[in-house]
């Protein structure tokens, strides 16, 4: 994960009001809002909290957002693929972790909320995570996604996935997680992301997320969730204080839309004013923090055919090679590899096996969830 040093999510304040939006909280000490509304208490013996693996206490307050959690962001730990599947391994990559964070990174506390390790064995990250989960109504403010801390959870893996694929006992154990945080925060599987949806990353590596359509469908699976209940496409919340190869797709479609923006993966003052021109044009509510909202993503993406040639190809070749095409170049020629590429991306996410791409591949290609994904198979 990133060693960039976070601040509280600018919405977070933003929306609560300066000084209201946080919770403070002292070691281990809570002191939670007296109408929060909690949700029944799960049984989670099953996570080892902070004082199981013997955690040191926060250097600083720590801090509950205000606003609600709408996420999970999974993550790979750019650690080694160990052997070691035994609980002692997964106390020492607790610790390991929180040391590189605090004394590294120079954090609070461990950044994430859930740290996995290959040997399935869930932990407790950031202090009082454990709490807020089972009481599912407010999350920590944490540390693993700069422009999403106060509204995603943030899961670790333990490992490197660029070109490995994790072992079974950890996504067994992943799949468990998200169900729980699922249930407890009124979240679904197609609320599930990787951390290079939000960042320009490598994390969570491009073979652990290939298996992330597998992942979502076993806890939708568990979820119990209806077919219906699952909206036809669920895009990225994209707003402008995140950074990611989808921000650099969206700013090649507004490029081929006429505006004069860079494609470069960072929200500048160019990117926003072109993305609430955007939404006004097209009759959409223009958002105060130029979020790409659904119907925002749903009119800027065209739908392209095989003789598609300029911007929109370059922003599908960009985001393929990006997720682990290494096959595909950024020409802006709809060439055989790109077309491949389609349609083994299509394949992963249940959709059809065409190499065109309407706008529900357009969703898969920038880290979106299909409906079509969680169709029976």
């Amino acid at each position: 994960m990133s060693a960039v040093r976070p601040a509280l999510d600018r919405r977070t304040l933003l929306r609560a009001g300066l000084g209201a939006a946080t919770v403070a909280v002292v070691g281990s000490e809570l002191a939670l809002p007296s109408a929060a509304a909690a949700a029944p208490d799960a049984d989670l013996d099953w996570v080892i909290d902070c004082a199981g693996w013997g955690a040191r206490p926060p250097a600083d307050p720590l801090s509950v957002s205000t606003i609600p959690t709408n996420k999970i962001i999974v993550h790979h730990m750019a650690f080694p693929n160990v052997t070691d599947q035994s609980r002692e391994q997964a106390v020492k990559l607790a610790h390991d972790c929180q040391d590189l964070h605090m004394d590294g990174n120079g954090w609070s506390d461990t950044g994430q909320h859930f740290t996995v390790s290959r040997g399935g064995y869930v932990l407790e990250g950031r202090h009082g995570s454990l709490d807020r989960l089972r009481a599912g109504d407010r999350q920590m403010v944490s540390a693993h996604c700069p422009g999403e801390n106060g509204r995603a959870i943030g899961i670790e893996n333990e490992g490197t996935y660029v070109t490995d694929t994790p072992p079974q006992e950890l996504l067994d154990a992943l799949v468990r997680l998200c169900t729980t945080v699922c249930r407890q925060y009124g979240l679904h599987a197609h609320d599930i992301f990787g951390h290079w949806d939000f960042r320009t990353t490598l994390c969570p590596g491009a073979q652990f997320y290939r298996l992330f359509p597998g992942v979502r469908r076993q806890v939708f699976r568990r979820l119990g969730t209806r077919l219906t209940d699952v909206p036809a496409r669920r895009w990225p919340d994209l707003w402008r204080f995140v950074s990611s190869p989808a921000v650099q797709v969206a700013q090649y479609l507004l490029a081929y839309r006429g505006y004069p923006v860079t494609p470069n993966g960072t929200f500048d003052a160019t990117t926003i004013a072109a993305i609430a021109d955007w939404q006004a044009r097209n009759g959409i509510p223009v958002d105060v923090d130029a979020t790409l909202t659904g119907p925002t993503w749903e009119a800027l993406v065209p739908e392209l055919d095989w003789n598609a040639t300029g911007l929109p190809v370059q922003a599908v070749q960009f985001i393929l090679n990006w997720k682990g095409y290494t096959e595909v170049t950024v020409t802006g020629s709809y060439d055989h590899a790109t077309r491949r590429a389609v349609q083994d991306l299509q394949t992963l996410h249940g959709l059809p096996r065409t190499g065109r791409i309407p706008t529900s591949t357009w969703c898969a290609l920038v880290g979106g969830v299909v409906r079509q994904s969680f169709q029976r198979r």
